[in-house]
């Protein structure tokens, strides 16, 4: 099983899950729209504006892969994307996918309100004490 931390309130990030909902995964996956429910980060060590930032998965070795290698993760688990996911991981091209996702990304995460609203001091990350 894999876990799926994605921004449920970015119109083209729910598209996306979406799609991939209505695909048979080889393995199961649990989908957590932490944009809606952050308490969903409880445990994780991730504050709610750092999963916003970039797509993060938990593998099935538990391990948390961010951005490209999320995705590389996700696309493992469908026929079809199983091929775009080994070409994508080939040196060269990860290093330009990579890039070309991570400025996205920030670009993405500048521009929408609720992701800025979770750098604000009021929310603390998830699962920390006061």
């Amino acid at each position: 099983m894999i876990e799926v931390y994605y921004d449920g309130k970015c119109g083209l990030c729910s598209r996306e899950i979406g799609y991939y909902k209505r695909l048979t995964p080889r393995t199961s996956i649990v989908w957590n729209d932490i944009a809606t429910h952050p308490e969903l980060l409880q445990g994780t060590g991730m504050s709610q504006s750092e999963a916003l930032l970039y797509l993060r998965v938990r593998d099935e070795e538990g391990t948390i892969q961010t951005g490209l290698d999320a995705f590389l993760v996700i696309w493992r688990q469908f026929r079809g994307w199983r091929l775009l996911g080994a070409l994508a991981a080939l040196p060269g091209v990860y290093r330009g996918v990579s890039f070309a996702y991570r400025k996205f990304a920030d670009r993405r995460f500048k521009r929408h309100a609720h992701c800025q609203a979770s750098l604000q001091p009021s929310a603390p990350p998830v699962g920390s004490q006061p």
